[in-house]
């Protein structure tokens, strides 16, 4: 076997491994992280010796659903939203907190709803395009003014967290029938992922 095709054969296996491996080490990280934190204040409650391993992510999993269901009273949203002032005043914090923030929001149903239609853009004078989710459509009362007939069309990488927002004429656009979930897959693997 010559050592291209041994080179090949590896990184054929290593495209197998390496997500799987990603992906459980990741779910190790939440599980142990939150059995670190949290494992103290349940021992305290519980009689010696009558702690059973995994108690702490239970525990997890039922205070991150407590607060879903306390955001829903407006004194707690207020609470919230006076931390969050808080963060956002930080330096360093601030951007760290922002960006997780938006990218959570960005595919939660709610900020799902922010991408009105998914999009082909079509570069002018070339045969390419890029596949983008169109944000705003309407620019009234907002502080950017583009050209009369554009549109806000967020276009995002591949294989990273980031992208572009483009002001692009109307008729550069072809509305495709993807759901927002299919079209981000597709882009963020560089069309790697058709399921």
């Amino acid at each position: 076997m010559t050592l291209p095709r041994l080179a090949r054969t590896f990184f054929s296996g290593l495209a197998v491994v390496l997500p799987i491996v990603i992906t459980i080490a990741v779910v190790l990280w939440v599980v142990t992280t939150a059995e670190a934190l949290l494992s103290p204040l349940v021992r305290g409650v519980l009689p010696d010796g009558a702690y059973p391993r995994g108690v702490g992510l239970v525990v997890a999993i039922g205070l991150i659903f407590a607060i879903g269901v306390l955001m829903e009273a407006v004194y707690f949203r207020r609470l919230v939203s006076w931390i969050e002032e808080g963060l956002d005043r930080i330096p360093m914090v601030k951007t760290i907190y922002g960006a997780v923030r938006d990218l959570m929001s960005l595919f939660s149903k709610a900020g799902s709803r922010k991408f009105s239609k998914v999009v082909r853009v079509k570069l002018p004078g070339t045969e390419a395009s890029l596949i983008g989710f169109v944000t705003i459509e309407d620019f009234t009362g907002l502080p950017v003014a583009p050209g009369a007939g554009q549109v806000a069309v967020y276009m995002p990488m591949s294989y990273t967290i980031g992208g572009y927002t483009v002001f692009v004429p109307r008729d550069w656009l072809t509305p495709l029938d993807m759901s927002l979930e299919d079209a981000m897959r597709f882009v963020v693997t560089a069309g790697m992922s058709r399921s």
